[in-house]
Order: C-alpha cells, then sequence, then structure tokens
C-alpha cells in the first residue's frame, strides 16, 4: 500500500479469519518512494519457501538492498547492504539461490550474481566490464546474456552458470560503416561538486585539444536515468554526436546530475522541491571542472538536451548567463505546472499547495536572465511536453526583447522524433550553433582557435 502523496509504503499481513492487520514494514521518504524494486508499483515483494518470511526491497539504507521480514513476530533481516543498488532480484526453482543484479563494483557497471536465500555473500558471476542483462535458462545451468560496453553496442551470448566462465558471442550486429570508425570509449570521471558529492560522469576528449578550447556539456533526459556509465548508451545518437563533436576539437561532457538513477536515494531525491537547483549546479562545477583541469575556455562553453536536458538547458541560459555562451534545448518543460502530474507531484508536490516549487524550478520565470545564443527545437505534435509550453515561452523571450534565439519546428514530430531528416536538422542546428559562438576566440581570451566547420 502507497500513501496518496507517495511518501509511504507499506506492506502488512492479513489475517483472513480475524481480518486484522499487522504492519510487516513501512517505508517512509520525506521527498517520496521509488528506486529499483520499489518504483511507482507495489515493488518486489513475495514469499520464501518457509511460507514465513516475505522479502522485499527498500531504500532504508539510502540504497536499494533485499531485506525480509518475518510475519510471526516481525523480525527484518537485510540481505544485503553497502553503497550500491540491487536492481534485479529473483529466486532460483528451488528457492535456496538468489539471482541478482546489481552496481556493486561501480556504479557504472552491471553484472549478475547469486547469493544463499537467507543471505550471505554475493558471488559474482559475470567480469566484463559493462552491463549484463541476463536470463537463467530452465535448467539453470546456462545464462543468456544481452552484452555491451560504452562503444560496443548490445549484443547476446550465452555462458555457463559459473563464476568467470566465458561467454560465448551469439550475434553480431554492426555493419562494416558502423565498424570503420574508431568508436571513443569515454573516460567515466568524478566531479566534486560543491556541496562535496561525488558526480559521475563522461569525459570525451578530442586527439589534439587545443589549450582554451571549446567544450560543450550533455544533459540526458527523464531525470531519474543513468548515462554516465560503462554500457552502450540508450542516448546513441548522442554518443555518435559527441564522436563528431571531439573529432572537431571539442571536449564533451555528459553528467550524471543530481536526481539521476544509479546512486541510491540521496542523488535520487536531490532534486526534491528544487528542479533546477542541484542538477544545474553539478553542471555549473563539471563547466568548472573544464575550464580547470583540460584547458577549457570558461567563455566557450555550450550545454544541450532533449526533454528534462531541454529544462535544464533553458535554466542555464537563463540563471547561469555567464556560465554558458550557448544552449540548445530540445523538447524541454518550460512550465512544470502544465507536466503531468504523476512525474511533478511526487518531486515539486502539487502547485496549489508548494507554489514556491513550482516558480522557481520553471524556466518560463526566469526567462529574463538570458544573453547567451539559444536555440530551441521542438515537435508540433508532442504528446509528452506538449507544443503550447515552447510557444508560451516564445511569446515571453518577444515580449522581454530577447533577439539571440530562434525556435525550429518539427510539424510531424512528437516527443521522439521518428523521421531520419528531423533528426537531421535538428543536428546540423545544433552543431551551427556550438561552431557559430563557441569555436572563434572570445575578445580578451588566449589560446589558438580550432577553427569553423
Amino acid at each position: 500500500m502507497r500513501s496518496a502523496d507517495n511518501k509511504d509504503r507499506w506492506i502488512v499481513a492479513l489475517d483472513p479469519n480475524t481480518q486484522k492487520i499487522t504492519l510487516l514494514d513501512r517505508q517512509r521518504d520525506e521527498a517520496w518512494i521509488n528506486g529499483p524494486g520499489i518504483g511507482y508499483g507495489a515493488g518486489n515483494v513475495g514469499w520464501l519457501p518457509d511460507n514465513k518470511r516475505v522479502w522485499f526491497q527498500s531504500e532504508e539504507s539510502g540504497y536499494s538492498h533485499l531485506y525480509t521480514v518475518d510475519v510471526t513476530n516481525q523480525q527484518r533481516k537485510a540481505l544485503t547492504s553497502g553503497k550500491f543498488e540491487i536492481q534485479k532480484a529473483e529466486l532460483s526453482k528451488d528457492k535456496k539461490t538468489w539471482y541478482l543484479s546489481a552496481n556493486k563494483t561501480h556504479p557504472g557497471e552491471q553484472h549478475f550474481y547469486r547469493m544463499p536465500v537467507s543471505g550471505g555473500q554475493m558471488t559474482q558471476i559475470t567480469t566484463l566490464p559493462g552491463a549484463h542483462e541476463v536470463t537463467v535458462s530452465p535448467d539453470e545451468k546456462t545464462l543468456a546474456v544481452r552484452y555491451s560496453y560504452s562503444n560496443k553496442p548490445w549484443e547476446l551470448f550465452v555462458m555457463d552458470n559459473k563464476p568467470g566462465a566465458k561467454m560465448r558471442q551469439l550475434t553480431n550486429s554492426l555493419t562494416s560503416e558502423f565498424k570503420s570508425y574508431a568508436w571513443r570509449d569515454p573516460e567515466v570521471i568524478t566531479i566534486k561538486a560543491r556541496d562535496g558529492a561525488d558526480v559521475y560522469a563522461r569525459l570525451y576528449r578530442p586527439a589534439n585539444a587545443v589549450a582554451q578550447g571549446p567544450a560543450v556539456i550533455f544533459v540526458h533526459g527523464a531525470g531519474y536515468l543513468q548515462n554516465a556509465h560503462k554500457w552502450w548508451s540508450q542516448y546513441s545518437r548522442e554518443y555518435m554526436f559527441h564522436n563528431l563533436l571531439a573529432d572537431q576539437g571539442y571536449t564533451v561532457l555528459d553528467i550524471d546530475y543530481r536526481g539521476s538513477s544509479g546512486y541510491g536515494r540521496d542523488v535520487r531525491t536531490g532534486i526534491y522541491r528544487f528542479m533546477g537547483g542541484k542538477d544545474l549546479t553539478d553542471h555549473v562545477d563539471g563547466a568548472k571542472l573544464l575550464t580547470e583541469k583540460y584547458g577549457v575556455s570558461p567563455q566557450r562553453i555550450g550545454i544541450y538536451g532533449g526533454s528534462y536536458g531541454g529544462f535544464i538547458t533553458l535554466m542555464a541560459m537563463f540563471t547561469e548567463p555567464d556560465v554558458f555562451k550557448a544552449g540548445a534545448a530540445l523538447r524541454s518543460v518550460t512550465d512544470w505546472a502544465h507536466y503531468n502530474h504523476g512525474y511533478t507531484d511526487n518531486i515539486l508536490n502539487e502547485p496549489y499547495n508548494d507554489s514556491i516549487a513550482y516558480a522557481r524550478s520553471s524556466p518560463i520565470y526566469h526567462a529574463e536572465g538570458l544573453k547567451g545564443a539559444l536555440l530551441m527545437c521542438h515537435g508540433m505534435v508532442d504528446t509528452n511536453v506538449h507544443f503550447q509550453d515552447i510557444v508560451r515561452l516564445t511569446q515571453r523571450l518577444i515580449e522581454l526583447k530577447k533577439e539571440n534565439w530562434e525556435l525550429a519546428v518539427y510539424p510531424v514530430e512528437d516527443h521522439g522524433f521518428v523521421e531520419p531528416s528531423s533528426w537531421t536538422d535538428e543536428y546540423k542546428r545544433i552543431l551551427k550553433l556550438f561552431n557559430t559562438n563557441l569555436k572563434s576566440t572570445p575578445s580578451g581570451a588566449t589560446g589558438t582557435s580550432t577553427g569553423g566547420n
């Protein structure tokens, strides 16, 4: 059971004879309940073979872990613990073994483990760096593994259900054209945020970087999603675009900002009541790292992203205008009061009882701060972030007499583009924005320009 505000979750036992209800577990989060195996539904809950203990997942420790509770005496036990997440859990057929997927070795890796049903040592089965999506065969002797690495798209493998067994590749889906290019293996780094938190990011560096060169920061969408990892990104187009940018002399940073998945409860809820707060300052701190460690000019940093990434781009251009010289905001939320209730009421509560959270989190109320060059792209038939969002912001920019912006409209596109011509047009516009505004050496800056496109 969950509370209407999604801040409480209860697991209870009902005695059908007496109709008595006994509380087995309560999870309370002053922000909102979520996390692997917990989610927006009931989450992972089931009986152990003794029919006395119920198993479930909880973020009580700050990370989603596996627990049991005895229905006869309400005694709870943590089966797993540590600064990592149990991302998937299932029992073997004989109910004596857990099969677990977790990011125990590194937040940016996913491995497959087994563990005794009552807890104990987690035995790692898979070994290659990257991500392993595992299905156990009916006889539990073999594993089907969907595997990928940062610069290697997903392929299907099989392996014996034994620690360290060799994976045998079954599919080879890549074309010769794809394999002809040396796709980069981006370095996964950590940024020390201003509040002391470690923020993970992917870094793409040009082969021949110049002093005071340009940089682009990418903002992934969805908010609660992970992209600074060691497997093939679901943002495959952006990954390829980042390779193109690096080829043209840009340093590219792709940040798992506050609110991202894979890092536990505190990161997940770091945006509570202020979207455009810590999630944005994580990008500002990333920009600072680029200038201090990687030779980037502080006057030649751009930012772009879609959906939630478009929202952050707008907030960056409006509220941190001296940090970002150019930004491309794609299919962006401009006013959270106009977005779907099931998403926003967890993070910002409701507009009628927390208007401050909505006002400080919505770009439309900060548009007067725009200084740099802004590109906005939006599909007219977007059923997620409705087209009226960008129309309202456009009118606001007109009223503010801002001139350094443009809007590209895609008449046949929904939230996720489908037509190749639309994708091509969008990326050409983004590249032109960055080349026009970031490639030339700013007045008063030193260093050698990397030249235009």
